[in-house]
């Protein structure tokens, strides 16, 4: 599902990752880590065509990064839902017009979106606020709302970026508990963490990402 193949990626001449390979399987649920800085969120944005590799091979669904043209790269992103470290919501829109954002881009009939939107904000415990602006939401809430904008177009690959950052542990369980979820209904999930105690125990493989290359790959 997931493929690098010799990944390398400058900026500036400082190297962030160097000769990188792994595979991910269809219906994985693996992990990034590594300490802040180290690379995490760049691999992430190659996967999803934000930024490009200098060298080397990555495929994604079927698809060929190296290849693939601009105007394609929004057909791969159906496919790739995006947890962001940041959140990124829109703070004048409702929570329902945050998560709908992705499926009016994509011309989906007013119909189906509304039961695209309404159906995964059940799945996240959120249905009860969709009219709700995300300033009014816990931090909790609004990473919730970021789950469901990833999780509306059906994606066969979730990414998330650091998703339990800022939230306590309890909260933290919770997300994680939607990602086994989602993984559960056959998605490919990679998170990238510093955090070490959202993998220890699970018993997934994590890619340990050290002076921009993978240091070792373990089973946790």
């Amino acid at each position: 599902m997931i493929q690098f193949i010799n990944v390398s990626k400058s900026y500036d001449g400082d190297i962030v990752l160097k000769d990188v390979s792994f595979t991910i399987e269809k219906g994985e649920f693996a992990f990034l880590t590594g300490p802040s800085g180290v690379g995490k969120t760049t691999l992430l944005k190659l996967i999803y065509c934000a930024e490009r590799a200098d060298t080397g091979e990555i495929v994604v669904g079927g698809w060929d990064l190296k290849k693939i043209r601009q105007r394609t790269i929004p057909y791969l992103r159906r496919s790739v839902g995006v947890v962001f470290q940041d959140f990124r919501l829109l703070m004048n829109k409702s929570v329902f017009d945050n998560v709908a954002l992705a499926l009016r881009i994509h011309d989906m009939h007013p119909q189906e979106i509304k039961q695209y939107v309404g159906d995964v904000l059940r799945e996240v415990k959120l249905k009860h606020k969709e009219n709700i602006l995300p300033e009014h939401l816990s931090g909790g809430e609004q990473q919730r709302v970021v789950i469901a904008r990833a999780m509306v177009s059906k994606p066969t690959v979730i990414l998330a970026d650091e998703p339990t950052g800022n939230l306590d542990a309890d909260t933290s369980k919770a997300i994680m508990g939607l990602f086994r979820e989602i993984n559960a209904r056959g998605a490919t999930v990679l998170i990238a963490t510093h955090n070490d105690s959202l993998f220890h125990g699970m018993g997934r493989r994590v890619f340990y990402l050290k002076d921009a290359h993978i240091e070792k790959e373990v089973v946790e």
